[in-house]
């Protein structure tokens, strides 16, 4: 449930802040037809690599993230492998695009140049101190090394290229 709220808040609320900051601030960009058909465009293939993104993470989870009878997107197995092999938060990674391409969507120049760094940096503190301390509970000494030997984010092209190439629909049940 919290979840839904925060999405909302940051999806509705960045849209809504961003309109009235391009009223008072980026007017005549605003009204331009041309940066609209080129943000839509950009907008809709961020989208498209945020759908890869979480199809492959997704994928990779569920492979090598469950041991027994769990509940879908639970996982109880430190991944390794994969993308998680480069980089330990390719999820949020796919969620920056996410909202990055939302906000080309709708064609907001405010929305793209200063709310969505804002948020960008709320989920970086997030992940510091929410998700990580959480990982540390969950696997213990496991995460502590991991964690020594990958990166929260990745952007060497080996990366980007195993972050979008196809993880196979067999998984481990």
């Amino acid at each position: 449930m919290l979840r839904i709220v925060f999405w909302t808040t940051i999806i509705f609320g960045g849209s809504i802040f961003g309109y009235y900051l391009d009223y008072l601030i980026f007017e005549s960009i605003y009204q331009n037809i041309i940066f609209h058909v080129v943000s839509l465009l950009i907008g809709v293939f961020l989208l498209y690599l945020v759908m890869k993104i979480s199809k492959n993470t997704y994928r990779t989870l569920a492979k090598y993230g469950r041991k027994g009878k769990l509940k879908k997107m639970q996982t109880n197995v430190l991944v390794k492998q994969g993308i998680y092999k480069y980089m330990r938060h390719p999820m949020h990674l796919g969620t920056f695009f996410s909202l990055l391409g939302l906000a080309f969507l709708i064609g907001s120049p405010s929305f793209i140049l200063i709310i969505v760094p804002v948020e960008i940096i709320i989920m970086l503190i997030m992940i510091k101190f929410v998700e990580e301390p959480y990982s540390i509970r969950k696997f213990g000494d496991e995460y502590l090394e991991y964690k020594k030997q990958v990166p929260w984010f990745c952007f060497k092209m080996k990366c980007l290229k195993k972050l979008f190439e196809n993880v196979p629909k067999n998984y481990v049940e």
